[in-house]
């Protein structure tokens, strides 16, 4: 089964990774929804790919509800929900408010949760669905200042191991890709955010990121779109509750 004509919505789609998997799903013949809190992005990406652009806050249920809603009347029920918003603010521990910590898990981890539970119903009702997150290494290992993102990655990966044991004979998979660092806007925040803490100039707090990759390269944002186009295609049918490494062997 192709994946054209599949309802695909991704959040996090008017940048970096989300934008990009937007542009090779719609070029696979999917009809593709794009959300995001700002419009004007999702717009820019809209006008590329022919995606359905919709403002929407994922770390609000009624606010992606609402979104989700015009999306399916617009292009019917959702067959594929690629949660990929994200964010990723540094801090040495003992400087992260309990508030900080929690908009890290509301965005990270609490994003999937509501995107999976606000489609998987209609998935299974139709008997095929692709659950697929743009989760991290940090969801696999840890890294320093950046606490409260690798405990909501970690989060991220518990929730796809356990609901691929859950909905395993309903016609869904569940799966997370897990990409080092990735050459996007989420990026050079944290290089920013590198350098003001350490002094660091910008090519060497780059160098400081890529040392951990053997191939000593950021990931690019087409394989993790690849990535996820292999996983909702009927070659990955039997693949459910994995964390796909993308870091060159760092994992």
């Amino acid at each position: 089964m192709s994946i054209a004509g599949k309802h695909t919505v991704i959040t996090g789609g008017g940048s970096g990774v989300g934008a990009e998997i937007a542009r090779v799903f719609a070029a696979e013949g999917a009809k593709v929804t794009i959300l995001g809190r700002s419009y004007a992005p999702l717009k820019d990406v809209a006008d590329e790919t022919g995606a359905l652009p919709l403002t929407a806050d994922v770390t609000h249920r009624g606010s992606l509800d609402a979104a989700l809603d015009q999306a399916r009347e617009a292009q019917g029920a959702v067959a594929i929900a690629v949660a990929n918003a994200g964010a990723a603010p540094s801090a040495p521990f003992r400087k992260v408010t309990p508030e900080a910590f929690r908009a890290s898990l509301a965005v990270n981890l609490e994003g999937v949760f509501h995107l999976w539970q606000a489609c998987h119903e209609e998935m299974a009702e139709a008997g095929w669905g692709r659950l697929v997150a743009v989760a991290s290494t940090a969801g696999l290992k840890g890294y320093p200042y950046v606490a409260p993102y690798c405990a909501a990655k970690h989060g991220v990966v518990g929730l796809t191991r356990a609901l691929a044991q859950e909905l395993g004979r309903s016609g869904l998979t569940v799966n997370a890709i897990c990409p080092g660092f990735i050459d996007t806007p989420l990026l050079a925040r944290s290089i920013e955010a590198i350098t003001a803490m350490t002094g660091k100039t910008d090519a060497e707090a780059r160098a400081q990121l890529v040392a951990g990759n053997p191939q000593k390269r950021f990931v690019g944002t087409g394989e993790v779109a690849g990535a996820a186009l292999w996983l909702c295609s009927d070659a990955a049918a039997s693949v459910s509750g994995h964390a796909l490494s993308l870091s060159g062997g760092e994992v």
